[in-house]
């Protein structure tokens, strides 16, 4: 007979492996969105790079974007690995430090350069800095506290 510890453990890692999949949903999505952008798709992109007085504060190149599409393809991959859901030919016991290095790179982008991006930026008023408060910036403070999450559970 299942005991009522039993029971709540196996809830919490069905939530856990629920959280796992919609950080890697989210990751593979917005890979996604950057290969489309490298391939020449405009749809969203002005305003996902920050602006200065009414203009792009950099132009991200092709091979720029497809590093960013690459990197997040990896997170996810390594994500799903952290949950036994592929073979990532690393030990589970390892997986946790790169896990909490890539949970710690979503809490920097979250917090941002105090300037352009993130929860302290002092430009506002563009469009990127309305989507940064509302979208790019809470959503990556969400991912880096689920990859935490999820690093951390056995």
């Amino acid at each position: 007979m299942e005991s009522v510890a039993d029971r709540a453990w196996a809830a919490v890692r069905r939530v856990i492996s629920l959280l796992a999949g919609v950080v890697v949903a989210v990751l593979a999505a917005l890979a996604t969105l950057h290969v489309y952008w490298a391939l020449g798709g405009g749809r969203a992109k002005k305003s996902a790079v920050p602006e200065v007085n009414g203009r792009p504060a950099f132009r991200p190149s092709v091979g720029a974007t497809v590093v960013v599409a690459v990197a997040l393809f990896a997170a996810a991959f390594l994500v799903a690995a952290a949950r036994g859901w592929i073979h990532a030919g690393i030990s589970t016991r390892v997986l946790p430090l790169p896990m909490t290095g890539l949970a710690l790179i979503f809490l920097a982008r979250a917090i941002g350069d105090f300037r352009l991006v993130g929860i302290f930026k002092r430009v506002r008023g563009t469009a990127f800095a309305r989507l940064d408060s509302l979208v790019f910036s809470p959503l990556s403070l969400l991912l880096a506290i689920a990859i935490f999450i999820v690093a951390r559970a056995r």
